[in-house]
């Protein structure tokens, strides 16, 4: 899959599809929020979570940039 096709699907097949094929890299939790970031294929997708009401309110994808940084001590990219 690309990163493309991804981004063309509807919310609900996002994250069945972050949940059938994703796999599972890092979290990112702060005070504010809570995020779960997942490789697939050659891009990266992030679930963030509503703590108070336990869903996920948005579904960010991307392949690099300034969201990474905030795994990159964790994660090692190629």
């Amino acid at each position: 899959m690309t990163l493309y096709e991804f981004n063309i699907l509807s919310f609900e097949e996002k994250l069945a599809t972050v949940f059938d094929i994703g796999i599972f890299l890092d979290n990112y939790i702060t005070k504010d929020i809570r995020i779960n970031c997942y490789a697939i294929d050659k891009f990266f997708v992030e679930l963030v979570y509503n703590a108070e009401f336990n869903t996920i309110t948005e579904v960010r994808s991307f392949k690099n940039g300034n969201e990474v940084e905030k795994y990159s001590k964790d994660i090692k990219l190629l």
